[in-house]
């Protein structure tokens, strides 16, 4: 017998409205973002490339005070110095106490050798850790394993040659907040645009003939030096602005690089400038654009060749 009763339809529930929960922002996700970002950004420090900033005037007339350079990392292989490991108490004392000279990296402990080492052709502009600190210095490549290297006068004797100078000239830099000319008697002169620095120099050309300008301020305690006998895997180096330069020439106690340095301690090699700034800059956004020196980005700071 059939019923005449009239099933109900079924009763279908409503879907859950999405959790508000749900839509908030995953802060576990961001810090792994993050973490990731800094992660690729200090590989790439370490072993490809890194900017430089030049806070002296120790390479002059090539390399001014406020320049900022491109240092590629893996020129001459990878050693301990070549990792990037940021220094939160040195980067606070640069920005906020403004002392710019202190590195903001880690130093690792001293490992011998180099990953894939080579050594750097003679007139390469490097960056080197003196042995015991953790300031990175930027000088030129002039002598090379097994080199007797000597200053006699201001010229530099490589296995009892003289390094071929030219004649004397000068160049005259601009003058502005970060290069003031102030450690140069009598040059700072009238310009066409402004005051200058009318600098003495005198190109000299090593024996693969990499020539490049160096500035020549007469006699200083620098100018005879030697001889030494560059042992293996070693280098001596030098700053362009000869009269003004603490380098191989001069103890570690006198901020040198005493002596001959081992090239372990070479973080890289400058390639070229990606700009220049006057040392105006302020927290006004507007002097960040009115700070810049023209013509200096893009300029490369490998050596010329004959």
């Amino acid at each position: 017998m059939m019923s005449d009763a009239v099933s109900e339809p079924p009763v279908t529930e409503p879907a859950p409205a999405p959790s508000a929960k749900g839509r908030g922002t995953d802060w576990w996700g961001e810090i792994k973002g993050i973490f990731w970002l800094l992660l690729v950004v200090l590989g790439f420090h370490s072993f490809i490339a890194k900017p430089f900033y030049i806070p002296s005037e120790s390479m002059l007339p090539g390399l001014e005070v406020g320049d900022r350079l491109v240092v590629t990392k893996f020129a001459y292989g990878w050693s301990f110095v070549s990792p990037t490991i940021p220094n939160p108490v040195a980067i606070f004392d640069s920005l906020v106490l403004r002392q710019p000279e202190e590195s903001w990296a880690v130093s690792l402990p001293h490992i011998g050798g180099r990953l894939l080492g080579r050594l750097p052709e003679r007139g390469d502009v490097v960056i080197v850790t003196p042995p015991g600190t953790s300031a990175d210095y930027i000088k030129r490549v002039i002598g090379l394993p097994g080199d007797t290297l000597e200053v006699r006068g201001g010229t530099v004797f490589l296995n009892g040659v003289a390094v071929k100078r030219g004649a004397l000239h000068y160049v005259d830099l601009p003058v502005d907040q970060n290069s003031p000319c102030t450690d140069y008697p009598g040059a700072l002169r009238p310009g066409a645009g402004g005051s200058v620095c009318h600098l003495p120099v005198v190109t000299e050309t090593l024996p693969n003939g990499r020539h490049y300008d160096t500035v020549e301020l007469g006699p200083s305690i620098g100018d005879d030096f030697g001889p030494v006998r560059i042992p293996a895997k070693h280098v001596f180096l030098m700053g362009d602005n000869r009269d003004r330069s603490a380098d191989s020439r001069f103890g570690l106690d006198q901020q040198g690089l005493g002596g001959p340095v081992p090239y372990e301690y070479l973080g890289g090699r400058a390639e070229f400038i990606t700009f220049s700034l006057d040392g105006t800059t302020t927290l006004n956004p507007l002097t960040w654009f009115s700070a810049f020196r023209g013509g200096r980005a893009g300029g490369s700071l490998h050596a010329g060749r004959d």
